[in-house]
């Protein structure tokens, strides 16, 4: 009964990572990229993880992939967070046939600060319908 539960946990699994990496190449601008690789590889790799302490049934092992497990669960969607929010302040672009970017109007340029309304100053302002992309080297020069 064990064995088919480990098959069922790790073949799942297997089939999230899979998904991921598919969604890696299929999904069209860097965020959404970013949303599909971390929902899918963390929950793959927790089903692995659980599918392993399931198969050595010992207490050290569980342990360390429930540990591997909260640490993925932690950082996963924080990290994603953060590459998402660097690659916004650089502007990368959102795809063409997004719908609506919630954050325009909202991230200053040059402090990289987060309003939580539609800021009175456009000209400082990340606007990614310009094909103007925002680098480092642009605050040296002012």
């Amino acid at each position: 009964m064990s064995s088919i539960i480990i098959v069922i946990l790790v073949t799942l699994g297997t089939l999230f990572i899979l998904l991921s990496a598919i969604g890696l190449v299929r999904m069209p601008d860097t965020y959404l990229r970013i949303s599909v690789n971390t929902k899918a590889a963390t929950l793959g790799v927790g089903l692995v993880l659980v599918g392993t302490a399931v198969f050595f049934n010992d207490l050290s092992t569980t342990s360390r992939a429930l540990v591997i497990i909260l640490f993925v669960f932690l950082t996963a969607p924080v990290s994603a967070h953060l590459i998402g929010r660097a690659s916004y302040f650089m502007g990368v672009k959102l795809w063409k046939n997004s719908v609506m970017d919630d954050l325009q109007g909202k991230y200053q340029k040059h402090s990289y600060v987060l309003k939580s309304k539609t800021d009175d100053t456009p000209q400082d302002n990340i606007d990614h319908t310009k094909d103007e992309g925002h680098t480092r080297e642009d605050e040296n020069v002012k």
